[in-house]
């Protein structure tokens, strides 16, 4: 695809036919992605393919955990682990234990088992350059060396006619995720790409306009006009 059209017409895709992705792919799709930009060319990032089915069936009662404490965030009207306190973590809003024995239905998360695709994105924490931590806020800069090449998998997919999202939530089970998959300590998950033919292909998004978010000189400047 020409690249602003892809850029265009990526969309978050959770449903998916049963139709495989082929293996060579998504080779194909990591030969390219893996040039994305990254701090010091470390390329931190490890990706685990996950096959077996009883891994799969793991990752997804895993996944359920992580979305009901999510859920109960949005039931109560917050934005999920957000910092409140002017950028600052200051410990759980919610009860978690009390979440995660709350159902909270979803139909991606409660059939993640079958996705024709998962990719676990596992970063090696000892290579980002987080350069703002120690910062009276929370912590961002260390993902600027693995969402790119995350990203650039699924512009990838797009590319190939596929569909897929990136989604953090398993992160909150992170202990489980590594005792089940052999993950060292010293590295983190990143996230979990979910690949696949889309069952309805999306090509129109909405975002905000440029003149919303970017101005001129100062925080309040005036808007940046084309």
């Amino acid at each position: 695809m020409e690249l602003y059209d892809a850029m265009r017409t990526t969309p978050a895709t959770r449903a998916f036919t049963d139709e495989p992705v082929d293996d060579a792919v998504l080779h194909r799709m990591l030969e390219h992605a893996r040039f994305a930009p990254n701090g010091g060319n470390r390329q931190g990032w490890r990706v685990v393919v996950l096959r077996g089915p009883a891994i799969r069936l793991r990752i997804r009662q895993l996944y359920q955990l992580g979305w009901r404490e999510y859920a109960e965030h949005v039931r109560q009207g917050l934005v999920p682990f957000a910092p409140k306190d002017d950028g600052r973590w200051l410990g759980p809003a919610i009860d978690l234990a009390a979440a995660r024995q709350t159902p909270a239905p979803n139909e991606f998360g409660d059939n993640l088992e079958h996705v024709p695709a998962l990719l676990l994105i596992v970063a090696e924490l000892g290579v980002l350059a987080c350069v703002d931590n120690g910062l009276d806020r929370q912590s961002i800069i260390g993902g600027g060396s693995i969402y790119p090449f995350c990203h650039n998998l699924l512009l990838a997919a797009r590319n190939e006619g596929l569909g897929g999202v990136l989604t953090s939530v398993l992160a909150r089970q992170e202990d489980e995720v590594r005792e089940l998959l052999g993950i060292p300590t010293g590295y983190g998950v990143a996230g979990l790409l979910a690949l696949g033919h889309p069952v309805k292909v999306i090509t129109k998004l909405r975002r905000a306009p440029v003149e919303e978010f970017t101005v001129v000189d100062h925080f309040d400047g005036p808007a940046f006009g084309g």
